[in-house]
């Protein structure tokens, strides 16, 4: 509609150049936009304020000239009026908007969905917890957000790639083997101090009991190097193993993981390091290697190699993210949690030292989740190392429940989960209210049926549709498209939580005033049965994109 709406002022902008009312020649970028209150009409723009300047006219003058000619411009509207200082406000016919449900009915599953990424590569990068432990909520909500950028990409038109980034290299690894090594000697009858920076949860009294069941007393008095190798690998790979299945219990599945460690054995930390050398971007400075990241506005330099000859984690960066563009992405997205704010301009400025822009990469943040029931706050964990899992959170409430809660905030905004109210059956419930809409609407199909209307739409009237509450239906179904293209290019997944609730109340405040099935007026029948054939394609669309399912019955 607003393109079409563009295509009018432009063409009612050309017929005032022709005709001498309007003389620069200028035409500027056309904005077209919804108005706050609807009163002020369907769509609105400012554009005869932005050619006041070089038409040296007030911008009611121009607004004048433009309303003039934008009468003739279309069919597509009904009035338009003037209002301050110069907007103009469109008022469209409702034979317009009827055609949108034409539109949804043929696009069925494809509504919404745009080619604006022109298939674009672009790789999402989330998760990618330690494999040192299970996932715990916050973790939870990065990957319900990962994914669900990824999926609004996808309808987008961008070709995307979902990546696990496994950090299997560095302390934390030894930590672990430690962590199961003295474990498994205490399950094995050793006294054993267990020290402060081991792994305290009972996981890792897991992994020792597998070991003495596969392994007996094999590593009691083996030398400790080869222990903690064992068990920082065995360790790993368990946990890494439940990691996956938790994801694929929330509905997550990732095309690629991809190990740190290879990045070492294949050599590609070095050699990433020395094509910054050699581009005059890494510096040695006491024995230590340094990036220059304030030459990219970052607030200070950073070491990439201790003067110990250690790496750090920035190297593993550098490389991998050299490693994702060599592989093809056009745009790379990383979801961190929020406390990696501060890790966001040197990362930037890794991407312009490989020659890219900065906007190459893009950074999602996920602020903490704080669990309440009821109202009232639940412990996150303890000093024994115990936390609230996903899985937990998962087998409580539900995947559905799970992923809507998770998306409801924009995710750079503290999030309140209440674990009651997600598995209330009632209004209160958002995720509830929004998926018993779609399965009202089955309900009011399977009605008819048994009443013996068969639902028809061929040669449906839609001109019937004339109600206001039938208007306002359509023209909330109208949104979609262009909420979920603005979802998709600015990585906001509450946008699509949002619009699913307002369509969700726009349908049940029409429900509650409008009868659907009439049959002494078996047009308007249809009609209407045609309608909601429609909000429901669009409430599963929008469900679907978020990976949460649109049931028939509830």
């Amino acid at each position: 509609m607003k393109e079409q709406l563009r295509a009018c002022i432009l063409k009612g902008i050309e017929g005032c150049f022709a005709d001498g009312t309007l003389t620069s020649g200028v035409v500027p970028a056309i904005n077209v936009e919804k108005p706050a209150h609807a009163e002020h009409g369907d769509f609105a723009t400012n554009v005869a304020m932005q050619m006041a300047k070089q038409e040296r006219k007030a911008p009611r003058a121009v607004a004048e000239a433009l309303v003039k000619k934008l009468a003739e411009a279309s069919d597509l509207i009904r009035s338009v009026e003037i209002a301050g200082p110069g907007f103009i406000n469109f008022f469209v016919e409702d034979s317009a908007w009827r055609k949108v449900l034409t539109e949804i009915d043929r696009a069925g599953d494809e509504y919404g969905k745009s080619k604006v990424g022109a298939r674009k590569k672009v790789q999402v990068e989330f998760v990618s917890a330690n494999p040192t432990g299970p996932l715990h909520i916050g973790h939870g909500r990065g990957a319900a957000t990962g994914d669900a950028v990824a999926s609004l990409l996808s309808a987008a038109g961008f070709d995307v790639q979902r990546e696990y980034y496994i950090n299997d290299a560095g302390n934390q690894m030894n930590t672990l083997g430690l962590s199961g090594l003295l474990r498994y000697k205490e399950l094995l009858g050793e006294k054993i101090d267990f020290p402060e920076n081991c792994y305290q949860g009972d996981y890792i009294k897991d992994i020792a009991r597998d070991a003495i069941a596969k392994h007996g007393d094999r590593f009691l008095k083996a030398p400790q190097e080869e222990g903690v190798a064992f068990f920082a690998k065995m360790g790993g790979d368990l946990i890494l193993k439940g990691i996956d299945e938790d994801l694929q219990d929330f509905g997550i599945r990732f095309d690629n993981w991809f190990s740190e460690q290879s990045l070492f054995d294949e050599g590609k930390v070095t050699s990433a390091i020395a094509e910054m050398q050699e581009k005059g971007h890494i510096y040695e400075q006491e024995g230590a290697l340094w990036f220059k990241t304030t030459a990219f506005g970052d607030d200070k330099d950073r070491v990439v190699v201790r003067s110990n000859g250690v790496t750090t984690y920035f190297a593993s960066d550098i490389a991998y993210h050299r490693d994702k563009y060599a592989r093809g992405f056009d745009w790379v997205i990383d979801v961190w949690g929020a406390d990696h704010h501060g890790y966001v301009p040197r990362l930037k400025s890794v991407v312009q030292g490989l020659g890219r822009k900065a906007d190459d990469l893009g950074i999602i943040l996920v602020q903490l989740v704080s669990l309440l029931r009821d109202g009232q706050p639940v412990a996150m964990s303890t000093r024994s190392g115990e936390f609230v899992t996903l899985k937990e959170v998962v087998d409580e409430v539900g995947r559905d429940a799970a992923r809507f809660f998770f998306l409801m905030r924009r995710s750079d905004s503290q999030l309140d989960f209440d674990l009651e109210l997600a598995k209330r059956q009632s209004n209160d419930n958002p995720v509830y209210y929004v998926q018993y809409a779609h399965a009202r609407i089955r309900s009011i199909f399977d009605t008819a049926r048994e009443r013996g209307v068969e639902p028809n739409f061929t040669g449906v009237r839609l001109e019937l549709l004339e109600g206001a509450d039938d208007m306002s239906l359509i023209k909330k179904l109208s949104l979609y498209p262009e909420i979920l293209e603005g979802a998709a290019v600015n990585f906001e997944p509450h946008r699509i939580t949002y619009y699913l609730q307002d369509l969700a109340g726009e349908f049940h405040s029409f429900y509650n005033k409008s009868r659907v099935i009439t049959p002494e007026e078996p047009e308007l029948t249809q009609a209407r049965l045609f309608l909601l054939h429609c909000v429901a394609v669009t409430l599963k669309n929008a469900l679907t994109v978020l990976g949460i399912s649109a049931p028939e019955r509830m």
